[in-house]
């Protein structure tokens, strides 16, 4: 198997072949209809990713919990103390051996000595510095350790600093003093706006930070970071267990000067980078014993993955998914979770390249255009269900080929369909010459009316309708609706109107984005109202009014304002019905879906049927989307009769 690469140039489709516009709007269509809006729902489907195709930012934190726990896991808070005493009394184990086979007054006054020792590490380091070893080998360890606690010191402040030294000479420490001095110096230029020479540092001590910062700011941010782990290490030690780290620390740098140009470093860190966790103990659990720098490793480490989970967790304002920075997360995580991260950043991009959704003052809202797409997707899931509906013709109106045919009837005007008309004229006569013509020969394109219609689709936004699972449904319906309008019957119109307390005019996306409303009153007279001026300043010939709703009328008008009672008073029953008798009188047809069958809902409906001659349907939620659409489409088509 070969593969090719080839440089990103935005040509390419980040999320594959199997995952794109049209699943991203199945995923958030659900969210956006129910009222939580396209923020709420981008940030959903980042946490959560795309089932199938890429995890999420939860995922992520999951992960980067285990990577967490497994850190603190190895982290033994007493191991540096711990590791430095076993081998200062394997020392002087090895110092009383040798000792034990010489015989002499020096040797026992020696063996006084290394039993008046102090008990803790930094007081034997400091005793052991001026003791004259008889044992080779001990005294050998002995250099080996002050070196390396040398070495472990320095490094827990600087990490790496001592890996391209040997052994600390003189001269390294001196060196290493210089470089302090120089650092703090700018660091106090930089303060006072005085120029420095970043350059000239890195040009001599860069061999000190191999990570090779490109900047004094990020050179300060990386120590900050080192030195806020050290903090956090020393703050979760007991206090005996502090006090005896720092004596530790203080025998093996006893250097004034280069304790001091570390403290004065220290100090300016702390003030560079207050935003970093300085004082909050950090948990260890291992047991094993470590070097003081690989415990501050893993200290940092941890306040790594603390920082990166913040990120991904993304739970304060302004958060945004440019906060997490690549390289921690590919070093957390790898470089699948790079590439899983850009996948989510592209669903934003790739909802605003196709204008579904676009930024307004920094708040994220669903278009015109992607009200439409959700309400074709939504349409695509309805027309699966609907089995396919005959052609049909009625009077009047402007015909168009159905690319079907028929056999000729007699008072046919459609078109005569040439090739169909000569194919049966062959295969009838069997190839005979000449070919002749008969009337059952003729074939007739078959065409349909389609006469233009204005609908007003009335929609309840009571409370009752998400509390009975009917909201989502009834909205998916309304916008699959004005997607078959706009796409099929482009010279039809529909009005989109919704009415809890009030009624009221909607656009397609602020439907989509609507959430119910927590008011009561469901006031099918100003719904009625407001669609009979709709539709009476419509210059279409067909009107008719789609009504779904879940239950009966409990408030109406009176003095402009909404009078609300339940249960339903007769005032606001006799006023409905004679606005919805107002419609019948103007033409305009009514049909009702009713979601519930509650006994006055039905009562209701029954009457209103009987008084204008409209339809009254009883639906699910799940089928409504189902019902509107095939009576929308097969009252539109009639068979031209012959």
């Amino acid at each position: 198997m070969r593969s090719r690469y080839s440089r990103w140039d935005d040509s390419q489709d980040p999320f594959g072949p199997d995952t794109g516009l049209e699943s991203l709007l199945d995923e958030m269509s659900e969210d956006v209809l129910a009222g939580f809006g396209p923020r709420w729902s981008l940030r959903r489907l980042q946490r959560e990713g795309i089932p199938g195709a890429f995890p999420g930012l939860d995922d992520m934190r999951r992960r980067l919990a285990e990577r967490r726990r497994a850190a603190a896991e190895q982290l033994n808070l007493q191991g540096p103390l711990d590791q430095a005493s076993a081998e200062l009394d394997h020392i002087v184990d090895l110092e009383r051996e040798a000792l034990s086979g010489e015989g002499g007054e020096d040797a026992r006054f020696k063996e006084t000595t290394l039993d008046l020792l102090p008990s803790s590490a930094a007081g034997k380091l400091r005793e052991l510095q001026s003791y004259d070893f008889s044992s080779p080998e001990a005294a050998s360890r002995f250099g080996q350790l002050l070196d390396k606690l040398k070495r472990d010191v320095l490094d827990a402040y600087f990490k790496n600093l001592t890996g391209s030294m040997r052994s600390l000479t003189p001269e390294d420490l001196a060196r290493v003093k210089d470089m302090l001095a120089e650092l703090n110096d700018m660091i106090e230029a930089r303060a006072e706006g005085r120029s420095y020479d970043f350059e000239g540092f890195m040009q001599r001590y860069g061999d000190f930070f191999p990570e090779n910062p490109g900047s004094l700011e990020e050179l300060l941010k990386s120590l900050a970071r080192r030195a806020a782990a050290m903090s956090r290490f020393m703050a979760a030690l007991e206090p005996e267990q502090r006090r005896a780290l720092a004596e530790l620390a203080s025998e093996v740098m006893q250097d004034m000067d280069l304790a001091w140009q570390m403290e004065r470093l220290g100090e300016s860190l702390r003030a560079s980078s207050p935003g970093l966790d300085w004082n909050d103990p950090t948990d260890g659990l291992g047991d094993e014993p470590m070097p003081l720098s690989h415990a501050i490793d893993a200290v940092e480490r941890v306040g790594e993955y603390d920082d990166l989970a913040g990120a991904l967790e993304g739970d304060y304002p302004g958060a945004s998914l440019a906060d997490i920075d690549e390289s921690s997360l590919k070093e957390a995580l790898g470089e699948d979770a790079v590439r899983d991260l850009r996948r989510l950043k592209e669903i934003e991009h790739l909802l605003q390249r196709s204008g579904v959704t676009r930024r307004d003052g920094g708040e994220l809202k669903l278009t015109a255009k992607g009200a439409r797409l959700i309400g074709e997707r939504a349409l695509s899931g309805v027309l699966e269900r609907i089995k396919r509906q005959p052609t049909s013709r009625a009077p009047g109106g402007l015909a168009e080929p159905t690319g079907q045919t028929r056999q000729w009837r007699f008072g046919d005007e459609e078109e005569i369909s040439v090739q169909r008309t000569v194919y049966n004229a062959v295969t009838r006569s069997g190839g005979a010459r000449p070919l002749k013509l008969s009337a059952q020969d003729f074939e007739v394109v078959e065409s349909e009316t389609r006469p233009r219609t204005a609908t007003a689709l009335l929609l309840d936004l009571s409370f009752s309708m998400p509390l009975r699972g009917h909201w989502v449904p009834a909205k998916r319906m309304a916008l699959a609706l004005d997607a078959l309008i706009t796409g099929k019957y482009p010279q039809d119109s529909l009005y989109l109107v919704g009415f809890s307390d009030y009624a009221r005019r909607l656009q397609p996306a602020e439907l989509a984005m609507q959430g119910w409303e927590r008011v009561h009153g469901t006031n099918m007279q100003h719904a009625f109202l407001i669609a009979h001026r709709l539709l009476a300043k419509d210059p279409r010939p067909v009107k008719q009014v789609i009504m779904v709703t879940d239950g009966e009328p409990t408030a109406h008008l009176e003095d402009g304002y909404a009078c609300f009672n339940w249960p339903p008073v007769s005032a606001t029953i006799i006023t409905t019905l004679r606005e919805a008798a107002r419609l019948a009188r103007s033409g305009i047809a009514i049909n009702v879906f009713m979601l519930e069958d509650s006994p006055g809902l039905t009562a209701f409906m029954e009457r209103l049927a009987r008084l204008t001659g409209g339809r009254v349907f009883a639906s699910t939620a799940g089928d409504v989307g189902s019902f509107v659409i095939r009576d929308y489409v097969a009252g539109r088509t009639r068979k031209r009769s012959a």
